[in-house]
Formats: structure tokens, C-alpha cells, sequence
């Protein structure tokens, strides 16, 4: 394997770049026990070789040595990209329905999977196609409104107050659409 980073390995178990190998390892173990094939609650075969790729990288000096010269390089590029974006994207209506959005999904995976509710940050950073940086800021503001909490395994899960928000923007919604038709037909 060349050692071109694929994936963020440091994300992937989600650790920091400065963990020691003590840390690495535990979480590897936590993380290998919850996402092993033959775990049938929360087995994940895809994400178990995720992080068992990164834990050989990141347990081996020599090659967690090679891996953040080429990491180091990436983040700075993807802030580069984000502090662009954030230029050009400094915009409220957007940052609304962006948050908007993420409650949207949040709800959703609360009511179709309620024993797996949480959506980890690359899972979101997937799904609405932003960077992790273009994320951090709405899921901070949604965090301290209260609207979203962080699982356990950092992954953001819906709250009482959160689901009472998406309610009641769908209903101010669905009121408003009647008298659009209205002015529009």
C-alpha cells in the first residue's frame, strides 16, 4: 500500500494527531470490538477495515511518520478550501438551511433507526457534501441551542428540543405553502 493518505486514519478512530500509541491502540480496540463483522448489533465490515488499515498505519512509527507528512499537507489544503468557501459562503440564509438540513437528517435517522440515531461527523460531511470545517460551526450552534447532543462515539444525535424545532419549521412550512399558491396562482 503506498502511503498516500486514503482516508483520514486520525478521523477514522477518531483520535487526535498527537495521540500516543497507548491511546491508539485502546480505541482501536474499543472501536474493533463495536464494528466487527460478527458483531450483530453494530458490526460495520466496511468501517472495521477502515480502522484496522488505520490502526496498522498509526501503531507503526515508521509509517505514522510517512502517513503525517502527506496528513499534514491535506488538512492545510482542505483549510485553504474552507477558509475560501467560508469567504464566499458567508451567507445566513444558507447556514440556516444548512442547519436546518442536518436537523432534517438527524430526525429522520431517529425515527427510521431509533437504536442507532447518532450520524458521525464523516457520515454528515458525506451526506450534505461540505467539508468537516464548513460543518463544525453549525453543529457547534446546534449543540449549544440544545437541538442536537454528541453521542458517545462523537457522532450527533437529535434531541426532545431538536425534533420539536424540525416540527415546528415543517408546520410553519406546510402553512405558508397555501397562501404562496395563493399570491403565485
Amino acid at each position: 500500500m503506498d502511503e498516500q493518505v486514503r482516508a483520514d486514519y486520525y478521523e477514522a478512530l477518531q483520535i487526535s494527531p498527537n495521540a500516543e500509541p497507548e491511546t491508539v491502540h485502546r480505541v482501536y480496540r474499543l472501536l474493533a470490538q463495536r464494528f466487527h463483522p460478527d458483531n450483530q448489533e453494530t458490526g460495520d465490515e466496511s468501517r472495521f477495515r477502515l480502522i484496522t488499515e488505520a490502526y496498522q498505519v498509526l501503531s507503526d512509527p515508521e509509517r505514522r511518520a510517512r502517513h503525517d507528512v502527506v496528513h499534514e499537507v491535506q488538512q492545510r489544503d482542505r483549510w485553504r478550501v474552507a477558509a475560501r468557501a467560508a469567504d464566499i459562503e458567508n451567507d445566513f440564509a444558507a447556514e440556516q438551511r444548512l442547519r436546518l438540513t442536518l436537523l432534517e437528517m438527524l430526525y429522520t435517522r431517529r425515527r427510521i433507526e431509533p437504536n442507532k440515531p447518532g450520524i458521525s461527523p464523516l457520515d454528515l460531511e458525506k451526506l450534505t457534501g461540505r467539508p468537516r470545517e464548513h460543518l463544525e460551526f453549525t453543529t457547534w450552534y446546534l449543540v449549544q441551542k440544545k437541538l442536537v447532543q454528541r453521542g458517545d462515539n462523537s457522532s450527533l444525535v437529535i434531541t426532545a428540543e431538536g425534533v420539536e424545532f424540525v416540527e415546528a419549521a415543517n408546520n410553519h412550512q406546510a402553512r405558508d405553502l397555501p397562501r404562496l399558491r395563493a399570491v403565485n396562482g
